[in-house]
């Protein structure tokens, strides 16, 4: 099983489970914990390779990775931990996990909310997974993803975001690196699927203004799924959303998930 995380509170039967993105782990969390844990039982995970889950070792490891495979390990610890239904909060390809998990398990998720969320790759993020299929068994995984990390948070204000990243990648090794790239090989026709299909799950986008590689295909789905899906756009903000603008990523969401109450 993959590492977890419980913060309780004994005033709620509500929970709310986080889902960091690729070379991250449930730290990138740390500026959501305290808020979250007032009003909710609060779920960190760290996923395959990441965080925590890198210092043991399970039968998954030895499994193809997939988007569906990897979201049956949340699903794991959700059964572990009688956990019926959660809210669930994730960045960037976290967010691929949540709407992949809501696909074949809609009855367990309350509610998503996606941060930095990738629904359709452009040509920059198109090149990006070039060089790396290239790079990947040449290039150690940290220059790598140092490159990526550049790439897509480039701004000033966002190198809080990137050097979080880059020493949370620290923890992974070059070949989970490479099987957590492999991905990319499904990656388009899951998001064509995504953009494509509405669930009726209620869905809260939200995004940076400065995340040039993401929002506009996030505003377009936004605009098609007007049943569920709603959209909120943080000012001066980048991709990583809940670590550049963490008071307002955590009052927006909050707010979000009381209303699904």
């Amino acid at each position: 099983m993959i590492h977890y995380t419980v913060y309780r509170n004994q005033s709620s039967t509500s929970w709310v489970t986080f889902v960091h993105g690729a070379g991250g782990s449930s730290a990138i969390w740390y500026k959501q914990i305290r808020d979250f844990q007032k009003q909710y039982n609060v779920l960190l995970l760290d996923l395959r390779g990441h965080g925590d889950t890198s210092k043991v070792q399970y039968v998954q490891h030895q499994t193809h990775y997939t988007f569906s495979a990897i979201a049956d390990d949340i699903l794991e610890v959700l059964d572990y931990l009688s956990i019926q239904k959660s809210h669930f909060v994730g960045i960037s390809l976290g967010t691929i996990l949540i709407r992949q998990l809501a696909e074949t398990h809609p009855e367990r998720v309350e509610s998503m909310i996606l941060g930095g969320a990738i629904l359709k790759m452009n040509f920059r993020s198109q090149l990006l997974m070039k060089v790396g299929n290239i790079g990947k068994y040449i290039l150690p995984y940290l220059v790598l993803y140092r490159f990526f990390a550049f790439v897509i948070m480039p701004n000033k204000n966002h190198k809080q975001s990137r050097v979080l990243f880059i020493n949370e990648a620290k923890k992974l090794y070059q070949k989970e690196f490479i099987r957590w790239f492999k991905l990319t090989a499904e990656i388009n026709p899951l998001l064509k699927w995504f953009r494509q299909v509405e669930l009726n799950i209620p869905t809260l986008y939200i995004m940076g203004d400065e995340d040039y590689m993401f929002l506009p295909a996030v505003k377009k789905v936004v605009e098609a799924h007007i049943k569920s899906a709603q959209l909120y756009v943080i000012v001066q903000c980048g991709h990583v959303v809940n670590v550049e603008q963490p008071l307002v990523f955590n009052e927006q969401v909050l707010h979000f998930i009381g209303n699904q109450n």
